[in-house]
């Protein structure tokens, strides 16, 4: 099982947070504001944060522009990952991955299981990787963003966490750009 091994030092990470909406502004960001907090409290810095419409090529275009910033090292978007038709992040996401992190909507299911049953098949968050930047599209729900933090993202974003990691594979991300 995994676990934190507590003699390795903690490596905090550099983290957007974009809520993607058409209806909300920072005081009603709930979402964000689940996000923004649990970030603070593991350690890592909020490197950006961003409220955007739902429209999939805006939202591509604020992804794209954050993992070519040096500054930033994980993006994390909430909303617009449901089936109706204003829904456009995950199709944003996918304009933008050159990797898809195909289990972690598989394994956000299983946790969503055990909160929410069945009403979990509704959900169509999902992960990538771009320009050696990590990118996780949410649910705009802040239950949703507490359940992907606690139970996926604050163990992946910790160095320290074994048997494996996201942030200590992260200096291999865009290796095969530097080969000649």
């Amino acid at each position: 099982m995994s676990r934190i091994d507590e003699t390795i030092d903690f490596i905090p990470v550099r983290i957007a947070v974009l809520t993607v909406s058409d209806t909300r502004g920072l005081a009603e960001d709930r979402s964000g504001d689940v996000l923004v907090e649990r970030i603070a409290e593991a350690g890592h810095f909020l490197a950006a944060r961003s409220i955007i419409r739902d429209e999939r090529g805006e939202i591509a275009d604020q992804l794209r522009d954050w993992c070519a910033d040096p500054e930033i090292d994980v993006v994390i978007s909430t909303g617009g990952t449901g089936l109706t038709g204003r829904d456009v992040t995950v199709e944003a996401h996918r304009d933008v991955y050159e990797k898809e992190i195909d289990a972690f909507g598989t394994v956000f299911t299983i946790v969503s299981m055990q909160k929410i049953g069945t009403s979990a098949v509704q959900s169509r968050a999902t992960a990538g990787v771009a320009q050696g930047t990590y990118l996780f599209a949410l649910p705009g729900s802040p239950g949703a963003c507490k359940d992907a933090w606690d139970e996926i993202l604050v163990k992946q974003l910790d160095y320290r966490h074994k048997p494996c990691n996201f942030v200590e594979i992260m200096p291999r991300l865009d290796e095969h750009q530097r080969r000649k």
